[in-house]
């Protein structure tokens, strides 16, 4: 079963043909077997997550209404709340906080009869793109256990493509669902800023953060984000706009579509192999009626910057109320009994990681007096003109498409010593973040060594559907929609 999608899944489960708490229990016997050497999951609670399954079960056997995801799993990231369940966004300064309430995204999940399965691993706070940044050590990737899973999102993203989830949320900053989606073959998709709430996802840089579904295919993350989409009064930034069914999306046709290929995104340093799948992608598209015109984003180059800028002034602000008073770590240090502030500096300093130290120290810099105008502001100044940019390019075309990362997985260690190489994983994946627009990752042919490669597509704002449609056309012709991670097809086998 864990081969099928979430939407196979859900009808099996309507039917009678197979119980939620047998899926529920071949996921969790999935992850007993593989995720040793994967380390995606933090925790799973299997007692909690069979007792939903069984009252889906139980729901059914009464003959009541069935949820859209009866009795799916779905992998939660560490930083989205769910009542109960130790949360800690991978970071130590949260070490056994149990939140006393569900995220929304979480309430929506429940209300659809989904399964909460577990937490995923992830880079703390959101910070990193290759997992490395975890507390609990890097989760490994799937197709090559030497390599990086990506991130933030790591963890979500691995236990979709090794079968231990249909489908997972993650959160994505400048990147974190998309780019761990393309480096581990699966569907990933970030919506339009508001379109999801974000009450209940542990902040990292609000005006940038979103939530979003990884899936196996096109259509289970279409049908994860109709659920989770919606407005919620308790996020003073979700759109008041009804939600919508994107599953019916991916069934349009495409002719006459227009796509956009921004040249900027086919440069200097895009991996070779990666750049032909790419291209290979679109081409199928044309030949599926799609027209393919080149746009031009005169931005892009200054986007890393940008958000480097804007993301650490936000976390840095957004990370101060982890202080040792409310939740969490509190520092033993005897000095610290007695100052308030060397409580609060001693806590800070025993709890986060290097790369969440550094982007609060960049982020405290760029906010400090003298340097406010000079950094923050021009930084938002050139966010309105990358947003710019995608209006301009949408006024011609109806989707843009390029490389979702400029190469396929890196080994873990790689880049790990050099914050600047890391950054530069995000660079196809940020502008579209700092627009606002939805994007999503697809896998395309992979590169020779067997490396998953990810089609980036973005759309308007609120035209999801659009993108879908262009997705699940591409996903159809993708010689990639098939292709199983080794050490999942083997643990299926055992």
């Amino acid at each position: 079963m864990l081969d099928s999608s979430v939407t196979a899944i859900a009808a099996k489960v309507r039917a009678g043909e197979v119980s939620a708490e047998s899926v529920t229990a071949a996921a969790i016997a999935q992850i007993a077997a593989i995720d040793g050497r994967l380390n995606a999951f933090l925790h799973v609670p299997e007692q909690s997550a069979l007792a939903q399954a069984r009252a889906v079960d139980a729901k059914r056997a009464r003959g009541e209404a069935m949820g859209p995801l009866a009795g799916v799993p779905v992998a939660i990231k560490d930083a989205i709340c769910v009542r109960g369940v130790v949360t800690t966004a991978a970071s130590k300064i949260l070490a056994g906080y149990e939140p006393a309430y569900d995220a929304t995204v979480i309430e929506r999940l429940r209300a659809a009869d989904a399964v909460i399965l577990g937490k995923t691993n992830m880079d703390e706070f959101a910070m990193g793109s290759s997992s490395e940044n975890s507390a609990f050590g890097p989760t490994r990737n799937p197709w090559d256990v030497t390599r990086t899973p990506g991130g933030s999102s790591s963890g979500s993203a691995a236990a979709v493509a090794a079968r231990m989830a249909p489908c997972s949320l993650g959160s994505d900053t400048g990147g974190s669902i998309r780019q761990p989606a393309c480096l581990t073959g699966t569907v990933g998709l970030k919506p339009t800023y508001g379109r999801v709430s974000r009450y209940g996802l542990i902040a990292f840089a609000s005006s940038l953060d979103q939530i979003g579904p990884f899936a196996g295919d096109v259509r289970g993350a279409a049908r994860v984000l109709s659920v989770l989409s919606g407005h919620d009064p308790r996020d003073a930034t979700s759109l008041d706009v009804p939600p919508e069914d994107f599953e019916v999306a991916c069934g349009r046709s495409v002719r006459g579509l227009r796509i956009g290929v921004p040249g900027e995104y086919f440069a200097e340093g895009l991996d070779p192999e990666v750049a032909e799948s790419v291209r290979a992608a679109i081409r199928e598209l044309e030949a599926e009626g799609c027209v393919v015109k080149p746009v031009t984003m005169p931005h892009t180059l200054f986007a890393v910057a940008t958000y480097y800028v804007l993301a650490t002034a936000e976390a840095s602000s957004n990370l101060a109320r982890f202080d040792g008073v409310r939740f969490g770590l509190r520092t033993t240090d005897p000095a610290a009994a007695r100052d308030l502030r060397v409580m609060y500096g001693k806590t800070r300093d025993a709890g986060f990681g290097a790369e969440v130290k550094r982007r609060i120290l960049l982020g405290t810099f760029v906010l400090s007096a003298g340097y406010y105008d000079a950094y923050y502001i021009k930084a938002q100044k050139v966010r309105s003109l990358i947003r710019r940019d995608f209006d301009r390019a949408f006024e011609s075309v109806d989707v843009i498409c390029s490389p979702a990362s400029p190469t396929a997985a890196f080994r873990l260690g790689e880049k790990i010593d050099d914050p600047l190489a890391m950054y530069l994983n995000d660079i196809y994946t940020l502008p579209a973040s700092l627009a606002g627009v939805p994007a999503m990752s697809v896998p395309c042919a992979p590169t020779r060594a067997g490396l998953p490669v990810g089609l980036h597509i973005a759309a308007r704002a609120m035209d999801e559907a659009t993108m879908l449609a262009v997705a699940a056309a591409w996903e159809a012709r993708s010689p990639a929609r098939s292709l199983v991670p080794p050490l999942a097809a083997a643990a299926g086998k055992a």
